[in-house]
């Protein structure tokens, strides 16, 4: 090929990638990663259909009331013992709860609320046999849900009973210990790791507190029976404690990022770690100022990471993810804070706040996200329309030139050759 052509083929190619460029990688991927878990963005920002705090304090005025001329009501006293819980009166919540169980004994609604307040209030292993007993009425309600949340109750009893800390629960830190025998503890986004072997380097040594929850789902001796193939389902689960008990707990948002961070079957398009990172950040910013939330940020900088080394991608950093996360969070809070306005306005009317939030919010809203705005700005675009309009004229400079330098030089040969027979002699005459 000539030098000049396939410089041509080279600017041609140039085009594939200056277009790409105008998605961006966080752009594309966070829209695929909702797309797979659907609400997962809204639950983590808080943009979903919930009652205010002042909603259950009114619901818990008009049960109590009810159950004057009611007071066995199953469904009254499950709607009291709710609103207690959401308003951190758990005690009283499983206090409510037990006299339903007294009444209406072997019910799977009280038994899942059970399980669910003891879990509130600190007290997890007392709540096992209540999600047990719930199970076994009721296996497949809410989708099988409480399996999963039978399985994360074990999980926490079992990463507390090793661990002289609660949270992560997830085993993130090391122990550094030097050869005058002072010990330092960083977490796992602080460390790195070097090979020596020379006796003036430090031991490593990790104190492992334990497994993700993802682990302990799949490769726990004691869940075997949980297949593979169900992690969306216990992804699912997950998402359904946060929605109907607290989409802000710690637990909660660390199982879920744990579980985002997976591939199923080494499917490369079946995690979600960008949503997992935010989950992260949401519980590191629900837990005091500290190692424990410094850890919980490594975690969300070692699921970007996972991102990087399982694609092609280029790097986002944990600063790139939080300032969009931020806008997320802030839009999920502003939506939250009409909704509560409303109730307010109508507990201080007299109006029935449940009659009137079942007319008005009837469907989930959806966090706008990036997914819905293209982050590139205007001024990004029109410079990448710039740079390939440059380019493709380029191109068409050179291609005019080199078909004028094609139609010239073969209009000189042609002129050459006219000459060359212009200027030999006559040809001899043959003879007579």
């Amino acid at each position: 090929m000539h030098p000049l052509r396939k410089f041509l083929v080279a600017i041609a190619a140039l085009l594939v990638p200056a277009v790409a460029i105008a998605c961006m990688w966080d752009y594309d991927t966070i829209r695929m990663e909702r797309a797979r878990f659907p609400g997962t963005l809204e639950l983590i920002t808080g943009k979903f259909l919930r009652h205010s705090p002042e909603f259950y304090q009114w619901r818990i005025e008009n049960r109590l009331k009810r159950l004057e001329s009611d007071p066995t009501n199953a469904a009254l006293l499950d709607d009291l013992a709710v609103a207690y819980d959401k308003t951190g009166q758990h005690e009283k919540a499983i206090e409510t709860a037990l006299k339903t169980e007294t009444i209406h004994p072997d019910r799977y609604e009280t038994a899942s609320n059970l399980g669910t307040f003891y879990f509130h209030a600190g007290r997890p292993r007392e709540g096992l046999p209540y999600i047990v007993r719930a199970l076994k009425i009721n296996p497949n309600a809410h989708f099988g849900r409480e399996k999963y949340q039978l399985m994360l109750t074990e999980y926490v009893l079992k990463q507390q009973d090793q661990a002289p800390v609660s949270l992560p629960l997830l085993g993130t830190w090391y122990t550094f210990k030097w050869r005058d025998g002072d010990e330092i503890k960083l977490p796992l986004a602080e460390v790195t790791f070097k090979r020596e072997t020379s006796e003036s380097s430090p031991s490593v040594r990790r104190v492992t507190l334990g497994h993700t929850f993802y682990h302990y789902l799949y490769h726990n001796k004691q869940t075997t029976s949980v297949e593979r193939e169900q992690l969306p389902d216990a992804v699912k689960a997950v998402l359904g404690m946060m929605k109907f008990a607290k989409h802000d707990s710690p637990i909660l948002l660390e199982a879920l990022g744990n579980l985002l961070t997976q591939q199923y079957e080494g499917n490369p398009t079946t995690d979600a770690k960008l949503l997992a990172a935010r989950a992260y950040l949401k519980a590191s910013y629900a837990v005091p100022n500290g190692p424990i939330q410094m850890a919980y940020r490594g975690m969300a900088v070692n699921a970007l990471n996972m991102q990087t080394i399982r694609t092609s991608q280029t790097q986002v950093s944990l600063e790139q993810v939080e300032q969009d996360f931020q806008k997320e969070l802030s839009e999920g809070e502003k939506w939250y804070a009409v909704l509560r306005e409303k109730e307010l306005s109508w507990i201080r009317d007299g109006i029935d706040p449940e009659a009137e939030f079942d007319k008005l919010y009837d469907v989930e809203p959806v966090a706008s996200g990036m997914d819905v705005k293209d982050p590139m700005s205007y001024v990004d675009k029109m410079t990448v329309l710039f740079v390939v309009g440059v380019i493709v004229c380029c191109i068409f400079v050179l291609a005019c030139l080199w078909g004028a330098f094609v139609l010239i030089r073969r209009d000189m040969r042609r002129r050459a050759a006219a000459t060359q027979i212009a200027r030999q002699p006559d040809a001899p005459s043959p003879p007579s």
